[in-house]
C-alpha cells in the first residue's frame, strides 16, 4: 500500500512539475533542470512525466525525452509484473 501511494505521490509531481515547467518556458524565467524529470521517473514517476508532457506539451521535441520517458515506463512496468509474478502468493499469505 505505501509503495503504491509513494508512486502516485511520484507520479502526480512529474505531472505538475512539468507543467510548472511549461509555465516558466513561456515567461522566460528558471527552468526545472531536465535531470530532475529523469530523476522523478526513474523513481516511478515515469508516468506522470509522461502524461505531463503530453497534456502540457512540453519537452516533446526532446529525442531524450521522446525515448526516455516511456523506456523508464516500460521499465518500471516489466518490474512491477515480474515483482508481482514473483512475490505474490507470498503477498496473499501475509495478507491474510
Amino acid at each position: 500500500m505505501l509503495l503504491l501511494f509513494l508512486l502516485s505521490l511520484l507520479n502526480l509531481w512529474g505531472f505538475v512539475l512539468m507543467g510548472l515547467d511549461k509555465r516558466k518556458a513561456k515567461h522566460k524565467r528558471w527552468r526545472v533542470p531536465e535531470r530532475v524529470f529523469f530523476l522523478i521517473a526513474l523513481l516511478g514517476g515515469a508516468a506522470g512525466v509522461w502524461l505531463g508532457m503530453a497534456v502540457w506539451r512540453h519537452k516533446t521535441r526532446h529525442l531524450s525525452f521522446r525515448i526516455g520517458i516511456p523506456a523508464l515506463l516500460f521499465g518500471w512496468i516489466c518490474g512491477m509484473i515480474w515483482f508481482l509474478r514473483a512475490y505474490s502468493a507470498d503477498l496473499w499469505a501475509v495478507a491474510s
